[in-house]
C-alpha cells in the first residue's frame, strides 16, 4: 500500500488514505463535529488563522480544518489516485 500524501494549504500534508470525508464547515452538524472532536483533542487545525473552508474528517476520527476550498482538496486527491494508477 502507498502512501498518497494531499497538500491542504500553507505546506500541510494529510495522508490520501485516511480521508473519510471532505465537507463544508457551514452546516450545524459539522460545527458540531468541529467542537465534540475540540472537546476530545481530535481537531487539528490547519488554517494557520484564517476561515475555515474545508474540515477533513479521518478514520483516525481525527477533524482536519484547512483554509482550502473542499473542492480544491478533493481535486488534489482525485489527481493523486489518477497519478498512482498511471505508475
Amino acid at each position: 500500500m502507498d502512501i498518497k500524501l494531499i497538500n491542504i494549504g500553507f505546506g500541510n500534508i494529510v495522508s490520501a488514505n485516511r480521508i473519510i470525508s471532505i465537507v463544508s464547515p457551514e452546516s450545524a452538524p459539522i460545527k458540531r463535529i468541529i467542537s465534540d472532536a475540540r472537546d476530545r483533542n481530535m481537531l487539528i487545525d490547519a488554517t494557520y488563522g484564517r476561515r475555515t473552508r474545508a474540515v477533513i474528517i479521518a478514520d483516525s476520527d481525527h477533524v482536519i480544518l484547512s483554509a482550502v476550498q473542499p473542492e480544491t482538496v478533493a481535486q488534489r486527491v482525485i489527481t493523486s489516485k489518477e497519478d498512482a494508477t498511471e505508475e
